[in-house]
């Protein structure tokens, strides 16, 4: 009788959130099935055309031949040529991304306490406003004066990677350990030496990790970058996708699925290393 007692006291005092009608959980879950429902209704989505059997049909002579890549010597060649510009691309974009965000980092991040940091608004402003443009509006925007080909790509990747490397440095230099930074700061020495001495040491690691993990994402945007022009792996793919020339579209997404697996695999091996 008395632990029935308290079984129910129990169940008062803590009554199931799922029952409540303050239930915030409860209302975004509810919130959320409704928009999905809304969502299907606003788009028109047919599904019962895409589950056809003619839909059916086509999607499996698509799929036939997207299997039946083009393996002769003459295209192979041009694949390889695309496939080492798309590569070039994306560790040149980023090599001067990593340049240049670590020079915008230095003015956007306070390195002490009694850092005046007079240009850290306005640099993470040109930052953010580097990192808010896309990399396909960035080629786009480009192609006009930079003209068709992998310049305009590669300026693409760069800039748009330049915002995002110089707020990742800059968060990674103030919240760096500042113990090394201070002593050497008590003794006089000028703020360039104090950065290269003791706060760039103790940030290089992530400065790095961040580096690599970004050319993994430029290598997989320079392969899709010339749709646009940028030239690589992308021109070739928009070419020949818009001939339905599907044996040699396979050929190039094969090589795009490749170039992005050894880039991975490179940078893992990269970051692996470093942490030992």
């Amino acid at each position: 009788m008395i632990k029935s007692q308290h079984l129910r006291s129990d169940a008062k005092q803590n009554p199931n959130p799922w029952l409540r009608w303050d239930c915030s959980v409860c209302w975004v879950s509810l919130g959320l099935v409704v928009l999905t429902i809304l969502s299907f209704w606003s788009l028109d989505l047919q599904l019962s055309r895409l589950l056809s059997v003619d839909s059916l049909q086509r999607m499996g002579r698509f799929l036939g031949e997207l299997l039946s890549p083009n393996i002769e010597s003459k295209f192979l060649l041009k694949l390889a040529s695309a496939s080492l510009e798309t590569l070039a691309m994306s560790a040149l974009g980023s090599l001067i991304a990593v340049f240049f965000g670590l020079l915008l980092a230095l003015p956007a991040s306070r390195s002490y306490a009694q850092d005046p940091a007079r240009w850290r608004f306005l640099t993470r402003l040109v930052l953010n406003a580097l990192r808010s443009i896309p990399e396909l509006v960035w080629a786009a925007l480009l192609l006009i004066s930079a003209g068709l080909g992998p310049f305009a790509g590669t300026l693409a990747l760069a800039f748009h990677t330049t915002g995002v490397l110089g707020r990742l440095f800059a968060e990674s230099i103030e919240n760096a350990p500042r113990a090394a930074a201070q002593a050497m700061r008590a003794q006089g020495v000028p703020e360039g030496r104090v950065f290269l001495f003791a706060t760039l040491p103790t940030v290089l690691p992530q400065l790095m990790s961040y580096s690599l993990y970004r050319w993994e994402n430029n290598i997989r945007a320079a392969a899709v970058l010339g749709v646009v022009g940028g030239g690589g792996l992308g021109q070739m793919l928009a070419f020949h996708m818009g001939l339905f020339q599907m044996q040699e579209t396979s050929s190039i997404l094969i090589a795009m699925i490749s170039l992005v697996v050894l880039v991975d695999s490179l940078s893992y091996l990269a970051r692996r290393r470093m942490s030992r």
